[in-house]
C-alpha cells in the first residue's frame, strides 16, 4: 500500500509527464504547420517516450509490490 506522501509523490510525477504531453502535442502542431518532416517525427517520438513513462505511474501495486491481476 503506497503512504500518503509516497502517492501524493506519484500524482505530481503523473501531472508532470501530463504536461510534458501537452507539450509535445504543441510540437507536433508546430510540426505539421511548418512543414519540417523532421520537427515531426521528432514531437512524434517524444510524445510516445512521454506515453512510456506515463504507463507505470497508472499502473497499481498491491501490498507485495506485485502488479494487480484482474
Amino acid at each position: 500500500m503506497l503512504t500518503n506522501s509516497e502517492n501524493r509523490e506519484r500524482k505530481y510525477h503523473f501531472w508532470g509527464w501530463g504536461l510534458f504531453l501537452v507539450c509535445a502535442c504543441f510540437f507536433i502542431a508546430a510540426g505539421i504547420k511548418s512543414g519540417d518532416a523532421l520537427y515531426l517525427i521528432g514531437s512524434i517520438i517524444f510524445f510516445v517516450a512521454c506515453i512510456f513513462f506515463i504507463v507505470p505511474l497508472t499502473i497499481k501495486k498491491n501490498e507485495s509490490g506485485d502488479s494487480k491481476k484482474k
